[in-house]
């Protein structure tokens, strides 16, 4: 597989310019704002468009769904626009949608060339005021319908002061038959893509920071080593070997990433800029140390240590001074991820043999917890807007990824087939 191929060609394919001839208008979300109540009547298509009926059904629902996802918007439910007359874009009855309730209101025109390209054209609305906000255009091949749809509802929160969260991707690791491969898919579980083909165990991925490379632990060479895998050039990279090396994580400041390696016999957590290949041991305990994740500032890193007799959160500073210890109850805590605003930190406790997801407060100390249900929850990973987080569970008997909100709402699985499970949500969309 071309992997340099198939990103680069997504990047030309896919273009956006601003909708001329309106001015502008900018909205920010305040801080304890309720969602915003959104309408969004069907597209207006043309011929070729309606021919290909499956298309406009794709891009409209992945819109629909992605806004529903975000916590930000509320979709007025598509069965109350029965009651007003049919939306016309070329004379928009606001009233009538004040009517449903709705704050804004979304015009979508879809196009289908000769060539079978899309152009999708939208218009967002202020309803009260009765002001066009801003509107955007895009045009690619057919097969970018979902890609498309992804990229208006990002500039949708873009324009409302928000990170774009639909064009983010999660790596994780997918097993089918004996093959366990690293894979990358789109938020929603769409689109999957197999970057890995070996027959050997492969494990724990992660992003770097610029999103463009995969750290991950390969049995390959028999024994547990570190490898980069670049999505760009297709080629792969050993970072590190001698003893079991995993559990990596790339700073978001600066080229350096800390892992965990037995190189020198017990698991420590180590310290290694990718740029001159310089490494520092960070912590130095006869216990297991293992699990490193940056803080965003990259000032701190949380970690999983045994040293206090069972295994346990704590953070250190980036190099490995002012070790504290976060969790304080229970015995068994593991695999911290610190959410994007720096302010929380999630976790997996067990409790009765039970395996579930946590979230520490690092400013008030508090502790809640996130999911309820059977089986093991494990491997949590904050969305780079850090309203969600993806984890995996056996809760339906094998393993799978889900999503599920930040205070524990609206789980629900993004995977089926085969195994799936370890996944990393990018921790930053371009």
């Amino acid at each position: 597989m071309n992997m340099r191929r198939t990103v680069l060609t997504l990047a030309v394919l896919l273009l956006a310019w601003n909708a001329p001839a309106q001015d502008e208008i900018t909205i920010r979300i305040k801080e304890g704002m309720p969602m915003i109540p959104v309408a969004l009547p069907a597209f207006q298509i043309n011929d070729a468009a309606v021919q290909k009926g499956n298309i406009p059904a794709t891009i409209y629902e992945t819109l629909w769904k992605d806004l529903e996802f975000s916590r930000i918007f509320k979709m007025v439910p598509r069965e109350h626009y029965a009651y007003i007359p049919a939306f016309n874009p070329g004379s928009i009855r606001f009233k009538d949608w004040a009517s449903l309730q709705a704050n804004i209101l979304i015009s979508g025109q879809l196009e289908i060339t000769a060539d079978d390209r899309l152009i999708f054209s939208f218009k967002v609305y202020e309803v009260a005021s009765e002001r066009f906000i801003f509107g955007r255009n895009f045009g690619g091949k057919k097969d970018l319908a979902r890609l498309i749809a992804h990229k208006a509802a990002d500039e949708l929160l873009k324009h409302f002061g928000e990170k774009p969260l639909f064009t983010s991707k999660i790596v994780y690791i997918s097993e089918s038959g004996n093959d366990r491969d690293v894979y990358i898919m789109d938020y929603d579980g769409h689109r999957p893509t197999r970057i890995t083909f070996s027959s050997a165990l492969d494990m724990l991925p992660s992003w770097s920071a610029d999103n463009e490379k995969i750290l991950y632990t390969s049995y390959r060479n028999l024994s547990p080593e570190l490898f980069m895998f670049n999505i760009y050039s297709g080629k792969t990279e050993l970072i590190s070997s001698g003893g079991s090396n995993y559990a990596a994580d790339w700073s978001p400041v600066g080229d350096r990433i800390v892992y965990t390696s037995s190189k020198h016999g017990n698991a420590e957590i180590y310290l290694k800029d990718m740029k001159t290949g310089q490494e520092k041991r960070l912590t130095f305990n006869p216990a297991i140390d293992t699990s490193p994740c940056w803080s965003p500032s990259g000032r701190e890193i949380a970690f999983t240590s045994q040293r206090g007799g069972t295994p346990q959160i704590y953070i250190m500073d980036s190099e490995g001074s002012n070790i504290r210890r976060i969790t304080m109850e229970g015995t068994y805590h593991d695999s911290p991820a610190w959410s994007p605003d720096g302010m929380r930190l999630a976790f997996v406790s067990r409790i009765e043999n039970r395996f579930d997801i946590y979230i520490y407060n690092l400013k008030s100390n508090e502790i809640s917890k996130l999911t309820e249900n059977a089986g093991r929850n494990e491997n949590p990973s904050w969305s780079p807007d850090g309203r969600h987080l993806a984890f995996s569970s056996n809760r339906g008997g094998r393993y799978q990824i889900y999503l599920v909100d930040y205070d524990g709402r609206n789980v629900q699985p993004i995977t089926a087939a085969g195994e799936n499970k370890m996944p990393k949500w990018q921790k930053s969309t371009k």
